[in-house]
């Protein structure tokens, strides 16, 4: 089964990635509904234990259906061009979009606030895409990370505190864990790390 996954063309595989993720977020609502929406209390509570805990499902849970739909398309696109720059290097940048942004949220947002929504990995993955053209000098990569800017850059002024009960906070360590994304795993670094381990003996 390992064998036949690795034969599916990557652009599937980040299709059926991102559809799958979508699917899980509606999954996930659906439960939240039945339960009353008590999972939303489970998002990120800044500077308490709970809340911490909560880095992990906050992108999972969303605000009621109009909050879920909105954000739907963004995932669905964003998702797929991410994990279409290789399945597992798209996996690491949203592990680190997800665990970076969300620990910046619980660092700084008001004590108050509880944090849910997968608008963070929009604005993670729209930096990334964004910037990993430029640190790689790739042609092709600078022309996608164009695309998705003229896409979605005009979110990106969501960064800046504005309509009360919105994560500008979330949005705001989304997209800078984008771009830490994009350098961490930029192409000469990933190639060299991926070969090494590769040409490492097992011991």
């Amino acid at each position: 089964m390992r064998r036949a996954w690795r034969q599916i063309p990557g652009w599937q595989g980040a299709a059926v990635g991102a559809i799958a993720f979508v699917a899980l977020l509606w999954l996930v609502e659906m439960v939240d509904v039945l339960v009353a929406h008590r999972l939303d209390h489970e998002g990120i509570r800044p500077r308490s234990d709970e809340g911490l805990l909560g880095i992990l499902f906050a992108p999972l849970l969303h605000g009621g259906w109009g909050h879920l739909v909105a954000n739907s398309v963004p995932v669905l696109v964003l998702g797929f061009l991410t994990l279409a720059t290789g399945i597992a290097r798209g996996l690491a940048a949203t592990a680190l979009i997800w665990l970076l942004g969300g620990l910046g949220v619980w660092l700084v947002a008001g004590s108050s606030s509880i944090h849910i929504g997968a608008s963070g990995l929009v604005f993670g993955w729209i930096t990334y895409l964004a910037v990993r053209g430029i640190v790689n000098l790739n042609l092709v990569q600078i022309g996608v990370g164009v695309l998705v800017l003229l896409g979605y850059g005009g979110v990106l002024w969501g960064v800046l505190p504005g309509q009360p009960g919105i994560s500008w906070q979330g949005h705001l360590f989304g997209a800078v864990a984008g771009v830490v994304a994009a350098v961490a795993l930029r192409d000469s670094r990933w190639t060299r790390s991926r070969w090494t381990r590769s040409r490492s003996p097992v011991v």
